[in-house]
């Protein structure tokens, strides 16, 4: 346990470290990210220009810094939509059942039933090309997951004692949801989520890659390798350093997000022990 507390903490160091870069980029950044030079148009890296220059003559080493806001952003909003409604949804539909549940579990099945990244980037095609459109879309398919999950979490501990014993004593559904069903579920899809960032990131960058999220008034990864890789072989640098820092960072939060399974994990003994006292003053009210 110590040693997967070490590990955790150092990832985190290297996660706070990229999100830092990306918080404070005015201040790490050299030159301005939006400044165009023509005359500097398609340079190599040098000390001037540590990555190099795009096509316009602008600073790559300031646009990779600045991207990572666009990227990191946009990454945990999408991970915090798929998680609230996933989540939301199959809570519901586990604790409610009937009508309720066949509704919800179809709707899931048949998003499903279609290829993920196909149906959204479909999505994203008719709601047009915008980073916000593409959260979207992935969200509509992605969804299921957390709510499959959530459900059958749910479904393990509705019959429970405690449970019980809050219903007999007159608890509202809601406060039921809020106080035993959600906290009960969270660890497990907290972990979830956590190991989902890189490859939601990975996601975002694919469809800026293709044109179907940040446009050219954003800064983004994925997008500055759309615009690289008509330079691929006079300017590999274009296309490099951004990759560099997808992999890096997807790297680092799948790492984190691995670290924080072993110490959350919640068929671990002492986090089970960590509901008893739940069960106890609910059995004892």
């Amino acid at each position: 346990m110590a040693r997967n507390k070490k590990l955790f903490l150092f990832y985190a160091a290297l996660a706070l470290g990229i999100v830092a870069a990306a918080v404070f980029a005015p201040f790490i950044a050299t030159h301005n990210p939006q400044q165009a030079v023509l005359t500097d148009a398609g340079q190599s890296p040098s000390a001037e220009h540590w990555f190099g220059t795009d096509r316009m003559g602008r600073d790559l080493f300031s646009r990779v810094i600045y991207g990572a806001r666009t990227s990191l952003a946009s990454t945990l909003a999408l991970v915090v939509c798929i998680f609230t409604v996933g989540t939301g949804l199959g809570v519901v539909s586990g604790y409610a059942g009937g009508l309720a549940d066949e509704v919800i579990m179809r709707i899931s099945d048949m998003m499903v039933s279609f290829p993920g990244m196909a149906l959204a980037i479909a999505m994203a095609g008719i709601m047009g090309p915008s980073i916000t459109n593409a959260v979207i879309a992935i969200t509509m398919v992605s969804w299921t997951k957390y709510a499959r999950l959530a459900r059958s979490l749910v479904l393990k501990i509705k019959h429970e004692d405690y449970v019980l014993a809050a219903r007999i004593s007159g608890c509202r559904t809601r406060h039921i949801l809020w106080r035993y069903m959600f906290p009960s579920v969270l660890p497990t899809l907290v972990i979830t989520a956590a190991t989902d960032m890189g490859g939601m990131m990975l996601e975002l960058a694919a469809f800026s890659f293709l044109g179907l999220g940040a446009q050219s008034t954003s800064i983004e990864w994925g997008y500055m390798l759309n615009q690289g890789r008509a330079f691929m072989q006079s300017a590999p640098w274009l296309m490099i350093f951004p990759g560099l820092a997808i992999f890096v960072t997807v790297v680092v939060f799948n790492l984190l997000g691995d670290s924080l399974r072993d110490i959350l994990d919640p068929r671990d003994a002492h986090n089970a022990g960590q509901l008893l006292p739940i069960k106890q003053e609910v059995v004892e009210a």
